[in-house]
């Protein structure tokens, strides 16, 4: 009988034990009082968001800190998700006269993108079907920021020169055949760079997307003779698909803005008939003279990114907050701007697990800070815009770890090591 009892008072304690962890559970991280801004849902107001196993456990008001092993203060700054750099090249290696496929002109990801707020970044195109095998075991597999790829329709990639010119190595087969082998890693075609007059990369660009269900991404321009936006865009590709480079005006490309600084009426029905007009900055891609007009005029880009590589970093575009900051100062919101920077490329890509904060959600996030004062910006002629914004990343998260702190916000204060 007392065997029964003892049994009995030890199930029992058991589970009130149980009950007790259950309540008590601990999130890894708490993030208190940042101002939210999440596009997808809808939110734009003051919350508190818990972290656990690398995912985002809980975004609601007064979450109390006890409930959690570390906790940051963000009051007065913004908490985004993770921003989404749509264009980059990052297959950098040491190949000479390989140019942005293996060679020189890309640079490491993570050497550039946490400190900017980055958590994803899309090679654009920078490898091609011949070499994305070198480019994932060079450089997606080993980094920490996550690296998505469009594949280059030329086979060998953006090696410049003739190269780039080779009709031969621009396949639909073998491209497509590699974009459905890493569904995990390829969201797209690439085609840049192409001079001639014919059609040939686009269409067989499209055929590759047609076949393994992906947009296609056009770097657009430097065509002898020039061949023609309208029928780019409103003939050649398909809805979803991207016109990079959108505010760029360059030798062999009719510019979205016309002569009278007017955006030209087939921009507005391709925009309206699915086409996403994306940034690409780049080091000469981006023009105040194209960019301010059509931003007067009521005409945004779908999607914010930089370009980035050897020669874009250094120059006018700098940084993927940079670059927002200048539409800031354009005269777009803070949520317009995150909108396009998180959930929109997301979506643009298909890759909608990205770019918002959901419960759930992988814990990709930043925390940044919007200054005022008198700040400087410049395109990719040289000209200066002054403005008053500027958006600068206190704290990265990319999976649930912190991977940039500028000010030391996430770490305890020296001196005070047993206070929690």
């Amino acid at each position: 009988m007392k065997r029964n009892y003892l049994h009995t008072f030890i199930v029992f304690t058991l589970f009130l034990l149980h009950i007790q962890l259950a309540y008590s559970q601990s999130y890894d991280l708490l993030i208190k009082n940042g101002w939210l801004i999440d596009p997808k849902n809808s939110i734009d107001e003051k919350f508190d968001i818990a972290v656990l196993n690398g995912k985002i456990a809980k975004v609601g008001k007064n979450i109390s800190t006890e409930e959690a092993n570390e906790t940051i203060e963000a009051d007065g700054l913004y908490v985004v998700p993770g921003l989404i750099d749509m264009h980059v090249h990052v297959f950098y290696g040491t190949e000479p006269d390989a140019d942005y496929s293996n060679g020189f002109n890309s640079v490491p990801p993570d050497a550039f993108t946490f400190r900017a707020g980055v958590t994803t970044v899309v090679d654009a195109g920078s490898s091609g079907w011949r070499n994305f095998n070198t480019f994932k075991e060079q450089t997606i597999d080993h980094s920490k920021t996550r690296v998505l790829a469009f594949l280059n329709i030329v086979g060998h990639g953006m090696k410049g020169g003739k190269v780039e010119q080779n009709l031969l190595d621009m396949e639909s087969d073998p491209t497509s055949y590699v974009a459905n082998k890493y569904p995990e890693l390829i969201v797209g075609i690439k085609v840049a760079h192409y001079s001639g007059a014919e059609w040939d990369p686009v269409e067989r660009a499209v055929e590759a997307g047609n076949i393994a269900k992906v947009p296609v991404m056009i770097d657009f321009g430097g065509h002898i003779p020039q061949l023609s936006l309208e029928t780019l865009l409103m003939e050649k590709l398909r809805p979803g698909d991207i016109l990079t480079h959108a505010f760029a005006h360059v030798r062999g490309r009719i510019p979205i803005v016309d002569e009278n600084r007017k955006v030209r009426p087939y921009v507005w029905e391709a925009q309206k008939r699915g086409i996403v007009f994306d940034v690409g900055h780049g080091g000469g891609s981006f023009l105040f003279e194209q960019a301010i007009p059509a931003l007067q005029q009521g005409f945004r880009p779908n999607s914010i990114s930089t370009d980035l590589h050897i020669g874009s970093m250094n120059g006018g575009m700098k940084d993927m907050l940079n670059v927002m900051s200048k539409f800031l100062n354009m005269n777009m919101t803070l949520q317009e701007v995150i909108a396009r920077s998180t959930w929109f490329p997301a979506r643009y890509i298909q890759r909608e697990e990205l770019g918002h904060l959901g419960e759930g959600a992988e814990a990709d996030l930043a925390v940044i800070r919007l200054d005022t004062g008198d700040f400087g910006f410049i395109d990719t002629r040289g000209w200066k815009m002054p403005g008053s914004q500027k958006l600068v990343c206190e704290l990265t998260l990319r999976n649930g770890n912190v991977v940039w702190d500028l000010n030391g916000i996430s770490r305890p204060e020296w001196g005070k090591e047993d206070e929690k």
